[in-house]
C-alpha cells in the first residue's frame, strides 16, 4: 500500500512511527509526506499552479534532503492513497477551505485517477498553547476542536470522503485521566500545538495504521528501538485507550 500526504507538520506527526507500526505487523506499506511548515491549502493550490518544487519528501518517516512539487510526486509512482488537510490554525474557519480543496481534488484526480482521496482531521491546540492563531478561537482548546470538527466533517461529507478522525482521537484521550493535562495528567503536544514527539505521535500514526489495514493494534509489537526511554507500558495503554474507542 502506497499513502501520499500532502500535508504539513502535522502530516509529518502523524506518519513518522506509521511505516514502522505496518512493518511490525508484517503489513506492506510506505508513506511519502509532501512537508512545507504551516502550509495551508490555499499554499498546496498556488504550488500546484507553479509547479515549484517546495516540499521536502519524507519517505517512511525520514527526510534525505530531496525537494519536489505536487506533480512530479503524483507521475512518478502509483498512489493508493491520498490525504489532504488544512493547516491547523485555519482548521476550524470552513470559510478558508474554499476553493482549494475543490481545486486540488480536482487535480489529484486528473493526475492519479487510482487514488483515493482522504481528509485528515487535525487536533486542537492544548490548553495553554501561545500559538498565534489560538486567539482565533478565544484561545479556547474546546471551542477550536469543536469548529475544526465541523469543518472537517462538512467538507468531508460534502465531497464524500472518508475522514481520518485524529482529531476525534486526541480530544477523547485529553478527556482521559492519563492525559487529562489540567489536572496534572500528561500532554498530548509537546509545544502547545505540534503533538508530543513519541506518545503523541504513536498514537495518531496508530489510528493511521488502524484506518487503512484494519487491523487491531492490540498484538503490534513496535517497540521504539531507536527512542530511547520510551515506557512501552504506556504504549500499551494507549494501544488498549485506542480499542475501547472503537477507532
Amino acid at each position: 500500500m502506497k499513502i501520499l500526504a500532502i500535508g504539513n507538520s502535522f502530516s509529518e506527526d502523524a506518519t513518522k512511527y506509521l511505516h514502522q507500526i505496518a512493518e511490525a505487523d508484517a503489513f506492506d506499506l510506505e508513506v511519502v509526506n509532501l512537508y512545507i511548515p504551516g502550509c495551508c491549502l490555499e499554499a498546496h493550490w498556488n504550488n500546484i499552479l507553479t509547479e515549484g518544487k517546495s516540499y521536502e519528501y519524507s519517505i517512511n518517516g525520514e527526510f534525505h534532503g530531496r525537494m519536489v512539487s505536487i506533480k512530479e510526486v503524483l507521475l512518478e509512482d502509483k498512489w493508493d492513497y491520498i490525504t489532504l488537510q488544512q493547516c491547523s490554525g485555519l482548521s476550524g474557519i470552513i470559510e478558508s477551505y474554499y476553493p482549494y480543496i475543490k481545486n486540488i481534488s480536482d487535480y489529484l484526480r486528473e493526475l492519479s485517477p487510482i487514488s483515493k482521496l482522504v481528509i485528515h482531521e487535525t487536533w486542537a491546540y492544548e490548553v495553554d498553547s501561545t500559538h498565534g492563531d489560538f486567539k482565533r478561537y478565544n484561545n479556547s482548546q474546546d471551542k477550536m476542536y469543536n469548529q475544526l470538527k465541523k469543518a472537517y466533517y462538512s467538507v468531508a461529507e460534502e465531497m464524500g470522503l472518508p475522514i481520518i478522525p485524529s482529531g476525534d482521537l486526541v480530544q477523547k484521550l485529553r478527556g482521559k485521566k492519563l492525559f487529562d493535562y489540567e489536572n496534572g495528567g500528561l500532554s498530548l503536544c509537546r509545544d502547545g500545538y505540534h503533538i508530543d514527539l513519541i506518545y503523541g505521535r504513536y498514537l495518531v500514526a496508530a489510528l493511521w495504521y488502524k484506518f487503512f489495514s484494519g487491523r487491531s493494534l492490540i498484538e503490534n509489537v513496535f517497540t521504539f528501538e531507536e527512542e530511547k526511554n520510551v515506557d512501552m507500558n504506556l504504549i500499551n495503554e494507549i494501544k488498549n485507550l485506542i480499542s475501547e474507542e472503537g477507532l
